[in-house]
């Protein structure tokens, strides 16, 4: 529960550490699935990097299994980078309260860097609708937060 990074869950096992995916509505079947590519990784690759596998054709129906299973995990955790990027708009779009001066030093280091925010996270940020903030008596500085993310991540992403 004391968590402050990702890097503090490293001493759960692989196969319990599954069973965290129910809090982004990933049921058994999925857990299941995943905890099973956990097993096959165990079986067929050894700590130094190798690979063990007879054809191409079995690694490359694997690549695409756990590709397919990333996409689905991204997929289930886009309602908590929606919010926790709607969270960092209000709390931090009035520029007076920056730890930075620069708005992109700003959305890096209080929003990307601290969050661990992959490609895929700040593609679906971009993609945010921020039109329900829109009421918030600072939006025209929530919109121009948001579009300093667009900015600069926006062209490298869509």
């Amino acid at each position: 529960l004391d968590a402050t990074s990702p890097f503090s869950f490293s001493i759960v096992p692989e196969r319990t550490m599954m069973r965290f995916f129910k809090l982004i509505g990933c049921d058994n079947s999925m857990i299941g699935t995943y905890t099973k590519l956990v097993d096959d990784r165990n079986e067929s690759a050894h700590p130094n990097g190798n690979i063990f596998y007879r054809e191409q054709a079995a690694l490359d129906i694997k690549i695409r299994t756990i590709l397919r299973v990333v996409k689905e995990i991204q997929d289930h955790s886009k309602p908590v980078i929606e919010k926790c990027y709607q969270k960092f708009l209000l709390e931090y779009y009035d520029p007076e309260q920056w730890e930075y001066t620069d708005g992109f030093d700003q959305v890096r280091e209080v929003l990307v860097h601290p969050n661990y925010l992959s490609t895929d996270d700040i593609r679906i940020c971009i993609q945010c609708d921020i039109e329900p903030l829109s009421s918030h008596p600072g939006f025209p500085s929530i919109r121009d937060l948001h579009k300093t993310l667009c900015d600069a991540y926006g062209g490298e992403l869509l």
